[in-house]
């Protein structure tokens, strides 16, 4: 017996929603959204055939309130509750209170999510059913011999609350801070430990069951690039399990014993660590869709969503899975800058465009690109929430080729206004051990993080952008001003000294351009001899730049937002900052100055004023995004200002600190440290 739905409210944000949404849509269901304050904007809650405030911005007060959520479904008419993922997405109560309120539940029992949302009684339970399992280790009774060992949150997921212990001595300190980011991301603080392999092959297996007792092993994903425990880049096939005679039935297999063990129904994943040799153990089962599903979709032509929503309403399987087709790579995309320990980024994202992807939310049936992304032009990145901008996913016959479509797919994206890991991602598409399938979960420390995430461009290369940057915003001004209302700005009777104008870069700091137009519209540029002006316009400037055996012609594309400058170009994404032509003195910091690297809020304090510290010794600690960041001395000497205090919100580039250096600490004044010590 089935039960038409005809209105979906999900309980979630952003991509994930609007991805329900899209299969919704195919289906002729309503949609109805959810938002917090700080989501008012956000183009899920437009795309919405109806929406529902829960008024605050923090997790705890709007998408974890359960309550608020089924209140909002009753509110706006809605039948069933789809949950997404993360948040409430493997919360037993919360299931149990959707089908009390008389709504459908998008999802498994609510006794399978019981079982499996406690990690440790997930494993007993798994060890029973004869899935390979890694023993669970007592944090209270860790011992050197067993280290490292890995902290884990028991109920749930996604890298939040997991810590890598190497010394029995920073045992106690990881397990109180693993403690604090699960009660923050999950509202459970309860965590364990297990052995932790150093290298090792994360791979999953998507199942699908019915109510009718049929189950599917729908397909295995390998998400073994990863950082801080969390996936970077999925695909369908295992390149491991392509290679591994017989690993495929065994996983397959254990993960169907897995969801017979529990009774479950809906979408789920099994998750497993395996070595080289195709051993695996069982790590935990996700009892939702994950983040990864477009792979599998991509690789079996199957809408995920669709077969959730259908099984909800009481939809038999057929009796057996469509066989995988091709390869599918997906890689999210994140406001963060990996170089610099993967710090989080927010603020206003202008431009996000993917010239080369053919769909959104959609299947691939042939070689492509796909986006699933929860931002737009103008979207506002916060500190509150995880920050996965999209996931760009390819889909082909062959890995090697669907790993080039996604590098190239990525590397002529417009990402304008927020550092990303757009760059690493490219260079892990193109590195000759991820191209030959050698991924494991150390990768990025065992090809360098420096070097994987250096930029696309050269120093070279750069520099040329910056040139072109610099014509176009001449462009730009001859465009806007002219002298006696005929003339354009800049223009020279006879010839004479170069104009100027200055950028900064990440890459390459600071740049000086020098240039002047001849009488027939050429220019000459300072340090670049033979470049040849085509054409410049504020938007675009086409140069002729000498080779080796010939002139290139390259073109690049400029876009503005107020002093940000980003240049786009078959040769790499750059973004500059234009300078002024004189700095004001105000802008000087003083040495040793900490600033917040983003938003956030200040939860503990690691020294007080007039202390001396070590370079690296943590002085504060911040929560954005839902994780935890340390703020740290960048050298010796003593802390002679702190700026904060416990509970404070902070914008990004705030001096938190300052760090007198040891010299001057020695010299300066140990007479001005003790009065500090004695006012505090």
């Amino acid at each position: 017996m089935t039960t038409p739905l005809s209105s979906v409210l999900v309980a979630n944000r952003g991509e994930i929603a609007r991805r329900v949404f899209a299969t919704c849509r195919r289906m002729g269901l309503g949609t109805v959204a959810v938002y917090s304050d700080s989501d008012a904007d956000s183009p899920h809650v437009a795309e919405a055939d109806a929406a529902v405030r829960l008024p605050g911005s923090a997790p705890a007060d709007t998408y974890l309130r359960g309550d608020l959520v089924i209140e909002a479904a009753l509110a706006a008419g809605a039948d069933a509750v789809h949950p997404g993922y993360g948040f409430l997405s493997e919360n037993a109560e919360f299931a149990r209170a959707v089908l009390d309120a008389g709504l459908i539940w998008v999802g498994p029992p609510v006794a399978a999510i019981e079982q499996m949302g406690s990690k440790v009684a997930a494993k007993k339970m798994m060890d029973a059913a004869g899935v390979p399992v890694l023993a669970e280790l007592d944090p209270d009774e860790v011992t050197a011999a067993q280290l490292p060992v890995l902290v884990k949150a028991s109920a749930g997921g996604g890298g939040r609350g997991m810590r890598v212990v190497r010394d029995l001595a920073d045992l106690a300190p990881q397990l109180e801070a693993a403690r604090r980011e699960a009660q923050s991301a999950f509202g459970d603080p309860t965590v364990f430990c297990e052995r932790y392999l150093e290298t090792g092959r994360h791979i999953e297996v998507q199942v699908m069951a019915d109510a009718h007792g049929g189950i599917w092993a729908v397909g295995e994903r390998e998400c073994s690039i990863q950082r801080r425990h969390q996936k970077v880049v999925e695909e369908a096939p295992s390149p491991l399990v392509q290679r591994t005679p017989g690993m495929r039935e065994r996983l397959f297999e254990a993960a169907r014993l897995a969801a017979e063990a529990i009774g479950y129904t809906g979408a789920g994943t099994v998750e497993f660590l395996a070595d080289e040799a195709g051993e695996f153990f069982f790590l935990e089962m996700n009892t939702r869709l994950q983040v990864e599903h477009p792979v599998t979709e991509c690789t079996t032509g199957l809408d995920l969503v669709r077969l959730q929503l259908d099984i909800a309403a009481g939809a038999r399987l057929p009796a057996l899975p469509p066989v995988m087709r091709g390869h599918s790579i997906e890689v999210r995309l994140y406001a963060e800058d990996p170089a610099a320990d993967w710090q989080p980024q927010s603020g206003t994202l202008h431009r996000i465009d993917i010239p080369s992807a053919r769909t959104e939310f959609d299947l691939l049936e042939r070689p492509g690109v796909r986006l699933d992304t929860g931002v737009v032009d103008g979207s506002v990145v916060g500190v509150h929430y995880d920050p996965m901008l999209a996931k760009v996913i390819s889909y082909a016959e062959t890995r090697s080729e669907a790993a080039r479509l996604l590098a190239d797919a990525l590397r002529g994206a417009r990402i304008h206004g927020l550092v990303t890991n757009r760059d690493l991602l490219v260079r892990v598409l193109r590195h000759p051990a991820f191209l030959a399938g050698d991924t494991d979960t150390a990768f990025f420390t065992t090809h360098g993080l420096d070097t994987l995430a250096a930029p696309l461009v050269s120093a070279a290369e750069e520099a040329l952008s910056v040139v072109a940057a610099a014509l176009a915003d001449a462009a730009a001004n001859r465009r806007s001003a002219t002298v006696g209302g005929r003339l354009p700005s800049g223009w020279r009777n006879l010839a004479s000294q170069p104009q100027h104008k200055s950028y900064e870069s990440r890459i390459g700091g600071t740049h000086e351009i020098g240039y002047r137009f001849d009488r027939r519209g050429g220019v000459v540029v300072d340090g670049h001899e033979g470049i040849a002006l085509l054409s410049a316009e504020p938007e675009r400037v086409v140069l002729t730049v000498p080779g080796e055996r010939a002139a290139v012609r390259r073109q690049f594309e400029i876009a503005r937002y107020g002093e940000l400058v980003c240049v786009d170009s078959p040769l790499g994404p750059v973004s500059l900052r234009r300078l002024p032509r004189f700095s004001d003195p105000a802008d000087h910091l003083a040495t040793g100055s900490l600033l917040a690297p983003m938003p956030g809020s200040v939860i503990r304090l690691g020294a007080q004023v007039g202390a001396r510290v070590e370079a690296g010794q943590p002085i504060l600690w911040l929560e954005a995004m839902k994780m935890e960041h340390t703020v740290a001395a960048p050298a010796a000497g003593v802390l002679s200002a702190l700026n904060v205090s416990v509970g404070q919100q902070v914008d990004i580039g705030v001096v938190l600190a300052v760090v007198d250096p040891a010299e001057s600490a020695e010299s300066g004044a140990p007479e001005s440290v003790a009065n500090q010590e004695n006012l505090v």
